[in-house]
């Protein structure tokens, strides 16, 4: 049997590609994290690691065991902390990860109300693209993910809650009512090329190709372009209420939009701090009068 041990030292190297990294991060030796990565070679009977130079690096096995790893010592970690709880040995804790616009209103707003409430609950917050975020529910590295998608579609091993819809406003400098389509020919302000498909398929749907100028996947940085004539952008209604430029004006785009869900992995119930957090959640949205 895998040794619990071994596999937290071998994360460790695949997080940090250093053994002297892993061993200040595990407060080891140096020469008892290259220990437990032979004891852990010998007993799968497989290359793990290999030199480099002065350092090591990991094999496609390895980096296969480390992935592994990463979940297996999530689960671990979460059983742990749901068994203490039971027992009342330590305070609750939860752990969520979330988008840059839902933490800074929505899930601001949960933890302000949790602290007021429930003091002895740990709150710890991560900043994550959607995916990321359900890649760490399944692994158990978090307990909630509150996520955004384009479409309807939620991955079966999901259990997700819709919270609301957060329409897309078109960002310019102008105040008077505009669509897309009313700037086939502008210079536009998108995201990187792994996240403005969703945008293309908006404009594509209106029958025209965006001429994308600038790359950006920060509002603040986006509304800033803006606001200097540099062209004009799309940006959710949340993003707006987290930060407001004063020098551009936002029309709401009909039917672009994206959709917020609460999602949770694993059978129910969930245990008592999870339960605390999503009825604060569900609070926030509503004393916002975001719920639709």
């Amino acid at each position: 049997m895998l040794d619990v041990a071994r596999l937290k030292v071998l994360a460790a190297v695949a997080r940090h590609g250093s053994v002297t990294a892993a061993a200040k991060e595990l407060n080891y030796a140096q020469p008892s994290v290259s220990h437990h990565l032979a004891r852990l070679e010998a007993e799968v009977g497989l290359r793990l690691t290999q030199k480099v130079g002065r350092g090591i690096r990991l094999t496609p096995t390895g980096d296969l065991l480390a992935q592994r790893a990463a979940e297996i010592l999530g689960r671990v970690e979460s059983a742990e902390a749901e068994l203490a709880a039971i027992a009342g040995l330590r305070t609750a804790r939860v752990r969520v990860a979330g988008f840059q616009s839902i933490l800074s209103t929505v899930v601001a707003d949960t933890a302000a109300a949790l602290h007021a409430t429930v003091p002895d609950l740990e709150l710890i917050l991560t900043d994550v693209h959607p995916t990321v975020a359900l890649d760490q529910l399944r692994s158990g590295a978090v307990d909630v993910a509150v996520i955004f998608r384009y479409d309807d579609t939620i991955p079966d091993d999901i259990r997700a809650q819709h919270l609301f819809d957060d329409p897309m406003q078109l960002v310019s400098r102008s105040a008077e009512p505009q669509t897309l389509i009313d700037h086939r020919d502008s210079p536009w302000i998108e995201g990187c090329p792994g996240c403005r498909q969703d945008f293309l398929n908006a404009c594509d749907a209106e029958g025209f190709t965006p001429r994308i100028v600038h790359s950006s996947d920060d509002p603040v940085v986006k509304q800033a372009l803006v606001a200097a004539g540099l062209g004009v952008t799309a940006i959710p209604e949340l993003s707006l209420q987290s930060y407001r430029h004063p020098g551009v004006e936002a029309v709401e785009l009909a039917g672009f939009r994206r959709r917020i869900y609460l999602a949770t992995f694993g059978e129910p119930p969930s245990d008592p701090g999870t339960s605390a957090f999503v009825e604060a959640l569900l609070a926030a949205v509503a004393a916002r009068d975001l719920a639709s």
